[in-house]
């Protein structure tokens, strides 16, 4: 995996907003798969910080923990990201 997708899976795991079903679909990574990526490239502390956010019920990284209301991964106002490339208007 390039250091881009990386760095693109970690900034979308710190994202309250963004589920881990949506590194999923772009990425193929599973919850589980995540969770290593975060252990190893984050620093102990913050990736102990990251793990308490997620399970904090602050977050909504898991579906069924979402409002049904919501029904994209992102925000509306966010350019829209296609394949992990943003794309150009």
């Amino acid at each position: 995996m390039e250091r881009i997708d990386i760095d693109r899976i970690i900034e979308m795991a710190w994202e309250d907003r963004t589920p881990f079903e949506a590194i999923q679909v772009q990425f193929g990574l599973s919850e589980s798969d995540t969770i290593k990526i975060m252990r190893a490239e984050l620093k102990r502390n913050s990736f102990n910080l990251w793990r308490k956010r997620v399970n904090s019920g602050v977050s909504k990284k898991h579906l069924m923990k979402r409002s049904e209301d919501i029904k994209r991964f992102k925000c509306s106002r966010q350019k829209a990201i296609t394949m992990n490339k943003i794309s150009k208007r």
